[in-house]
C-alpha cells in the first residue's frame, strides 16, 4: 500500500532557532490529490524567507507541524487526477509546493511544475524557483523595466541576485551589481553584471554613481531594505524606482528624497502574481534556458540533516555566493 510508506522530512513543530528544523524519518510519504504532483525530491533550495516564516517573524505563519522548502527539482513519480502538462518519469522544477519541500517527496499543484531541460542538473532546478519567477516579477511586471535603463543589483551574489543579473543583462539592460566579497563580486561580473562593487567598502555608493556619470540609475532591486533604502533613494535618477524584496527590520527614511526624483518604493512579493503572471515569467525563463543565459549558480550544498546549518549560513554568511541548495 502506497499510503503507508514513510520518507526522512524536516519537520517544524515551533516557531524559532534553526534548531526547531527536526530530521524525522518517518513521515508518510504524501499521496497527490486532484492536479497534484507527487515528486521524488533531488534537490531543495532554501530561501531567505523560509528562515523568517520558520522563526515566526514573517507575515504569514505556517500552521505548525510543518516542512518547509517551495523550489524543488526532481522526478515525477505519480500524478493526481486532471493532471496532463506532466508525467511518471519526467524531470522537473517547483515554485511551489502543498506539502513541504524539505523532504524525499513532496506533492505539488500542477500550476508549480515546470519541465527541467536536460541541461541543467536538479541543484540548478532547485535554484530556479523563487529566484528566477521573484527577479522576473522585480524587473518586468513591478518596475516595468525598458532596454537601455540602467539597473542596480543590491546584493546581486545570492539567489535573487544572480537570477536579476541574468535576466537584467537579456532583457538589455546596463547591469551595475553589488557583493559583500571577491569571491561574490567575480560571481556577479560572470553572470550578466556589466560593473561591480563591494557593498562593504566605504564610498562604494558614490563609485556607482560614478559610473552613472551622476545621473544615478533607473531602477534598484533590492535585497536588504532595512540597511539600503535611504542610499537607495539618493542613488536613483528622475522617475526611478526601487523594488523592496528583502527586508530585516526597519529603517529611518527621508521623504523629500522620493519628491526630488519623483521616485517611487515597490514591494514585491512572488506570492501574488497571477496564473497568468507566472505563465509569462515562464515562458521568458524557458527562452532564457534554450538560449543558454538562465543559468543557475549553485553556492553551499547540505544533505537534508543539515537544514538547520544551511538556515544559519544564509542568514549569518560574510557574503551571498550562489544559491544554498540541500540535497537528498
Amino acid at each position: 500500500m502506497s499510503g503507508s510508506r514513510l520518507m526522512r522530512a524536516i519537520r517544524v513543530s515551533e516557531f524559532g532557532a534553526p534548531s526547531v528544523l527536526r530530521l524525522s524519518s518517518d513521515v508518510s510519504v504524501p499521496q497527490p490529490g486532484l492536479r497534484q504532483v507527487l515528486i521524488r525530491v533531488h534537490a531543495c533550495g532554501v530561501n531567505p524567507v523560509e528562515t523568517y516564516m520558520r522563526a515566526g517573524t514573517y507575515a504569514r505563519k505556517p500552521a505548525l507541524p510543518y516542512t518547509p522548502g517551495t523550489d524543488v527539482a526532481g522526478v515525477v513519480e505519480t500524478t493526481g487526477e486532471g493532471v496532463t502538462a506532466v508525467k511518471a518519469g519526467d524531470r522537473v522544477f517547483t515554485t511551489a509546493t502543498v506539502s513541504g519541500g524539505y523532504a524525499e517527496y513532496t506533492v505539488a499543484a500542477d500550476d508549480c511544475v515546470y519541465k527541467l531541460p536536460d541541461a541543467l542538473d536538479f541543484t540548478q532546478g532547485a535554484a530556479i524557483g523563487i529566484p528566477y519567477f521573484t527577479a522576473y516579477r522585480a524587473l518586468v511586471h513591478k518596475a516595468h523595466i525598458k532596454a537601455g535603463e540602467t539597473v542596480l543589483i543590491h546584493g546581486a551574489s545570492g539567489g535573487v541576485g544572480v537570477a536579476a543579473c541574468q535576466l537584467s543583462r537579456a532583457l538589455g539592460l546596463k547591469v551595475l551589481g553589488t557583493a559583500g566579497t571577491p569571491e561574490g563580486m567575480k560571481m556577479v561580473l560572470n553572470n550578466g553584471s556589466h560593473l561591480a562593487f563591494n557593498h562593504r567598502e566605504e564610498g562604494y555608493t558614490d563609485k556607482i554613481m560614478e559610473a552613472t556619470e551622476g545621473r544615478g540609475v533607473d531602477v534598484i532591486v533590492e535585497m536588504l531594505s532595512n540597511v539600503n533604502l535611504s542610499k537607495d533613494l539618493q542613488m536613483l535618477a528622475y522617475g526611478g524606482r526601487v523594488m523592496v524584496v528583502g527586508s530585516r527590520g526597519s529603517i529611518e527614511i527621508n521623504p523629500r528624497d522620493t519628491m526630488m526624483k519623483e521616485s517611487s518604493i515597490v514591494g514585491v512579493v512572488l506570492h501574488f502574481a497571477t496564473p497568468e503572471e507566472r505563465k509569462e515569467c515562464a515562458a521568458l525563463l524557458y527562452a532564457g534556458m534554450e538560449a543558454g543565459w538562465l543559468n543557475p549558480v549553485v553556492g553551499s550544498q547540505y544533505p537534508l540533516d543539515k537544514a538547520a546549518q544551511a538556515h544559519h549560513d544564509i542568514i549569518e554568511s560574510p557574503g551571498a555566493a550562489g544559491k544554498i541548495v540541500l540535497t537528498m
